[in-house]
């Protein structure tokens, strides 16, 4: 395994400047993340932060030991008591298998910084994922894509899910999991890893009575020597220890606002594409009300309301379920930030590009709180050159960067018209051109004489075009059936590098790589430091 950095011909403005270091945008935030000391500065800020230690690890300690932790993680959670010890943490959804690739590359991220910041600063660090168990919409993780030749098929778990239920409060419906799983591996190649895996999969699923239970188990052991502590923001007791917190957000809930809706408007003046919508009157909070989770605004009368009043609380209220049964409350996307920053010590936040956009909206709520935002350092990003694919990008002679950036769908049509001389598209285009030419006269006569003649001579014209079209069709067809084998290897290249006319990292999941590769190739790749500063990797398997 060897590792390349390349650039990314990114259309996100924001992320552009961002790395570049852009004030323009960088104001927004309160660390420069790549400032030579920034982490000894923060590390000196979180100092006198007062963090809830010894409940925190309870916590953690039962959390983690449920999902059968590896002991690098129970020491880490040891560590998490030593008063100095601070955390590098990031999150996604709980994805089956993980999911796309991007969460693996973020997980590597968070470990690969915790580990250089212990040793640069001589303290403990150590790695936290955040995974989003509150999240509701089961159909954007009940499925993973796995290549087909030369395209990707979706293949969906067929568990029915009516009710938005939290991602971790849904039961696992074993058989059609169990059916989904033996589908994966009727798709993949027999290797000497493939057996090993599949049972390693069906134990963790036997075991496992959530998806986010699955998610856990198999990313413990994709990272079982990396120390790393799991986090289920939905999980009943972290809610007790957010009790307090969910009273700060509370009070503070026009300041927090205020703040997010003055940064959003003055970061969207700058000429920055933000997909987030905020309203004063948001209360960034949903309410459980039976099945039903409800996103809750201010009204007029400060009460605390569901955009269709199915549920209206006064402000001593809200703050009683806070105190009394915070499980009924939870974060939106604006607070969960907030939250995440109020229990834990965090020397930086990893994040993907859409999250360090909209974070650049809340500085001033994390002032409003009486917090600094953390660094914010973007997650690595890799794109996996596996051996096959490597001998066509030699074979055609094409640009590694190019096809992740672009694809290679120009690149084939070019290489076709190659095949012919000349080419029939230039052929077809010039006699087109000759009979429009020559054909004039006779249509110059025929609407001479009168107008409805004139109307048949141009019909005839495009009769004749339509006839030249076609049989560039044909000829264009004929060569795509003698060339077969060479445009399908260049629709192999699009999947493998350019899937669905985007990055590998967010449609291919890791499963394919394990099974060709083990889970060794993640574990080496964990031990290969990359630079934060560098938008894009290529790993060559």
């Amino acid at each position: 395994m060897h590792v390349d950095s390349i650039n990314l011909q990114t259309k996100n403005n924001l992320i552009q400047d961002y790395r570049t270091k852009k004030t323009s945008i960088m104001q927004y935030f309160d660390y420069d993340p790549f400032e030579s000391d920034v982490f000894k500065k923060r590390a000196q800020d979180l100092q006198h932060k007062n963090v809830n230690r010894e409940q925190l690890a309870d916590v953690l300690h039962m959390i983690n030991t449920e999902w059968d932790a590896p002991s690098s993680t129970i020491e880490n959670i040891r560590r998490f008591r030593e008063g100095n010890t601070l955390v590098v943490i990031g999150g996604q959804q709980a994805g089956l298998l993980t999911g796309p690739m991007y969460t693996i590359n973020k997980i590597i991220s968070i470990i690969q910084l915790a580990k250089q910041q212990e040793k640069q600063l001589n303290t403990p660090v150590i790695p936290v994922f955040w995974i989003a168990g509150e999240d509701h919409d089961f159909d954007e993780i009940n499925h993973i894509f796995l290549q087909d030749k030369s395209k990707m098929n979706k293949f969906t778990l067929l568990q029915r899910v009516i009710e938005k239920e939290a991602i971790s409060n849904i039961s696992i419906h074993k058989e059609k999991a169990n059916e989904w799983l033996k589908s994966l591996f009727l798709e993949l190649d027999e290797t000497l890893h493939t057996k090993e895996l599949y049972e390693t999969l069906a134990t963790f699923l036997s075991k496992s009575d959530t998806y986010v239970d699955f998610f856990a188990q198999v990313v413990f052991w994709l990272f079982e020597e990396e120390g790393l502590v799991l986090v289920d923001s939905n999980n009943s007791q972290i809610r007790e220890l957010e009790s307090i917190h969910f009273t700060e957000l509370i009070y503070n809930q026009a300041k927090t606002t205020g703040a997010i809706e003055k940064s959003l408007k003055e970061v969207e003046d700058l000429g920055y594409s933000l997909s987030v919508e905020v309203n004063r009157n948001d209360a960034n909070l949903f309410y459980q009300n039976g099945s039903e989770r409800i996103l809750l605004v201010r009204d007029n009368d400060n009460n605390w309301v569901g955009k269709n009043r199915e549920v209206k609380f006064s402000t001593e209220e809200l703050v009683f379920i806070a105190e009394n049964q915070p499980y009924l409350l939870s974060n939106n996307v604006m607070t969960r930030p907030l939250m995440q920053e109020m229990l834990f010590p965090s020397l930086a936040f990893i994040g993907g590009p859409g999250e360090i956009s909209y974070w650049s909206v809340l500085k001033g709520a994390f002032h409003a709180n009486n917090m600094k935002m953390p660094p914010v350092i973007p997650r690595l990003s890799y794109t996996f050159l596996e051996p096959n694919i490597e001998k066509l990008i030699s074979k055609y002679n094409v640009s590694v960067e190019k096809t992740i950036n672009v694809g290679v769908t120009e690149t084939k049509c070019k290489w076709l018209d190659e095949q012919q001389n000349p080419p029939v598209n230039q052929l077809a285009n010039k006699l087109k051109q000759t009979i429009e030419q020559e054909h004039r006269p006779i249509r110059d006569l025929a609407k001479s004489i009168r107008a409805d003649v004139g109307g048949v001579a141009d019909k005839n014209l495009d009769y004749l075009m339509r006839d030249i079209e076609f049989l560039e069709k044909r000829i264009t067809k004929t060569l795509q059936e003698i060339y077969a084998r060479e445009l399908d290897e260049f629709n192999l290249l699009q999947t493998a590098l350019h899937p669905n006319g985007g990055l590998q990292e967010r449609m291919w999941n890791p499963l394919p790589f394990i099974n060709q590769y083990s889970k060794r190739f993640i574990t080496n790749l964990v031990n290969e430091p990359c630079s934060y500063e560098n938008e894009h990797y290529i790993v060559y398997l």
